[in-house]
């Protein structure tokens, strides 16, 4: 069977999405960071479901890492029926508390190695009966969001991008799913350094990584081209567009005050 390969695999909403790939029989190839994470979930999910796995220990803030992700699948010979655009993260606080190395290092993990990862594997994507990508966006793709306007921003990008490649790709065997999570019990709010009052509204509506996991699966094999999962984002999502936006941008960066 032909693999999903998934980036940022070894915890959070992409280790989930593992999971919920896992039980339906998926074969996996993981990519994240951290080598040792990425090893034991191997053997767990390889154990409990009885798929195929490996692994690939990589910064996907490199310059050259898409393409060494593409060069260890092609010399393993991995068949890639899905891709997972799942690595991601966020820096808060205002625009210029930020060193521009990190500004930069966010916009590769979170847009260009999405897009190189895409180039890469579509042609082989293309010769699959039926393919997928799944990019995982965010709630804050819908506005502007001060303290947090550069990762918004790139959200943004992931959302527009994953639909016009939708459309794009609409008479092909290949189809494209962006999937926009809100707040989700993950490690987002340590990466992205978001103060105490931020971590108190996220904890008061997070999603747990399994269900936005479920939904964003179910959704990419149904072949939508976008989804936001949970009711308070579908919410919020409605309100971005009804409202004024500079309404929604000053209730929005409020949180992350």
């Amino acid at each position: 069977m032909a693999y999903a390969l998934i980036t940022g695999a070894s915890k959070g909403i992409g280790l989930a999405i593992a999971d919920e790939l896992a039980r339906r029989s998926f074969d996996l190839l993981l990519v994240a960071r951290s080598e040792s994470l990425l090893k034991s979930e191997s053997q767990r999910l390889a154990t409990t479901y009885g798929v195929k796995t490996n692994y690939l220990a990589i910064d996907l803030a490199d310059t050259g890492a898409a393409q060494a992700v593409f060069d260890w699948c092609t010399r393993y010979g991995y068949p890639v029926q899905m891709l997972v655009n799942n690595a991601g993260y966020g820096l808060s606080g205002p625009f210029e508390s930020h060193p521009l190395a990190e500004h930069l290092d966010m916009l590769s993990v979170n847009n260009g190695t999405l897009v190189k990862l895409t180039y890469l594997f579509l042609p082989q994507l293309r010769q699959q009966s039926k393919a997928y990508i799944l990019n995982i966006g965010s709630s804050a793709a819908y506005q502007a969001v001060p303290r947090l306007s550069l990762y918004a921003a790139s959200k943004a990008f992931v959302l527009q991008f994953s639909r016009g490649l939708h459309q794009e790709l609409r008479r092909t065997a290949v189809s494209v799913t962006c999937v926009c999570p809100g707040a989700t019990d993950t490690g987002f709010v340590n990466r992205a350094q978001i103060g105490e009052k931020g971590r108190k509204a996220a904890e008061r509506v997070n999603m747990t990584p399994a269900d936005v996991a479920r939904q964003a699966v179910t959704a990419t094999l149904a072949g939508k081209a976008e989804v936001v999962t949970g009711v308070v984002n579908k919410l919020g999502k409605l309100m971005a567009w009804l409202l004024p936006k500079g309404v929604v941008e000053q209730a929005a960066g409020s949180i992350y005050e």
